[in-house]
């Protein structure tokens, strides 16, 4: 079945404890802690001895995304040159930019980031609420409007209206179309052209990873006038306290007036079945979210096109994409638990 059918060594340290007391409440008696992990998270950026004949590259590195369910503090940045960090307008991702010259990077040149983070479960209770407080936290427009690779299109809509047939509320269509991509959809990583979030592939080929599953329910959650959107970072294995992490994961979230923006992780449901239900409403603590979004325009803009989405370093050599980088990522488990507070609730 196809688609078509059913300063030199400039080290900064950024205090921003500050962001608890605005995305915490502190617990009350009648209150459980919601679920939270503690870490150091680091990460170095390598970039080899630039080519002869060369003049600049221009470097976009991501930070950890500022928001009520992760809080993020001594963030360090240690780099060779200056930098400064930006706040992209659409989706408040955060990343640090810099410039290389030619005659800094004659030999290779490493950029370290490290930060500390209490990552807290994201569970968004699915029923109606009538507390006034509950609204769009983020734009709920530009998560109706296609995306270069999650497109408007006739047959994903199609697709989207037989499997919401006779269905009403936005939260059963949801439903119907995340247990859809669950069925249609078989986790791997075979071939070519997985990982890239093409929607229109992904129900094709009725394969791929994270990024195609969600680009998919993504894709089919829009067509029913359902603003979704697309979260990406780092997974944290739940049976390890530190180590590297070699893979990225994605998730995606929905909005419903009156309920929020509900998070769901439809590929994490397909290898784990048992956890279907609680993957429809909630992702748990064992992550770190980078940043959210695609077609992602940076500033200074990129030369190229605007990214897919943001998970790793960016760079342009001389106005070109340079895919020469090297990076490593690590983790490490802070065993003292979180301040007292939980998170905050429903977006």
């Amino acid at each position: 079945m196809r688609c078509t059918k059913p300063v030199t060594a400039v080290a900064v340290l950024l205090s921003l404890s500050v962001l608890s007391a605005a995305f915490l409440t502190p617990a009350s008696p009648d209150s459980s802690p919601t679920p939270s992990r503690s870490f150091e998270f680091s990460y170095v950026v390598h970039v080899p001895a630039l080519p002869a004949g060369s003049h600049e590259l221009h470097l976009w590195i991501p930070l950890p995304y500022h928001e009520r369910y992760q809080i993020i503090t001594r963030e360090k940045i240690e780099s060779p040159v200056r930098f400064r960090i930006y706040t992209e307008p659409e989706y408040h991702d955060r990343y640090a930019y810099l410039v290389l010259k030619a005659d800094q990077a004659k030999q290779p040149v490493d950029i370290k980031i490290s930060f500390h983070a209490v990552r807290y479960e994201h569970s968004t209770p699915l029923s109606v609420s009538s507390h006034p407080a509950v609204s769009a936290e983020y734009s709920t427009v530009r998560f109706l409007e296609p995306d270069r690779l999650v497109p408007s299109n006739p047959q994903i809509t199609e697709i989207s209206d037989q499997v919401t047939q006779g269905v009403t509320d936005p939260v059963d269509k949801a439903r119907k179309l995340y247990e859809y991509v669950i069925a249609h959809m078989h986790y791997d990583h075979d071939g070519t052209e997985w990982g890239r979030g093409d929607a229109v592939w992904a129900c094709d080929s009725h394969h791929g990873n994270c990024t195609d599953f969600h680009s998919l329910f993504i894709a089919l959650a829009r067509a029913q006038k359902i603003p979704a959107g697309f979260e990406i970072g780092f997974p944290l294995p739940a049976d390890k306290h530190e180590g590297a992490i070699t893979s990225y994961h994605c998730w995606a979230l929905f909005y419903a007036k009156g309920v929020g923006w509900v998070p769901i992780d439809a590929s994490e449901a397909w290898k784990h079945k048992d956890k279907q239900d609680y993957f429809f409403g909630a992702v748990d603590q064992n992550r770190i979210k980078m940043s959210l979004g695609r077609d992602i325009r940076l500033n200074p803009p990129q030369a190229g096109a605007p990214l897919n989405y943001f998970v790793f370093p960016y760079a342009e050599l001389d106005g070109q994409p340079y895919k020469d980088l090297k990076n490593e990522y690590s983790f490490s488990d802070d065993p003292a638990p979180p301040a007292n507070g939980v998170a905050t609730g429903s977006d």
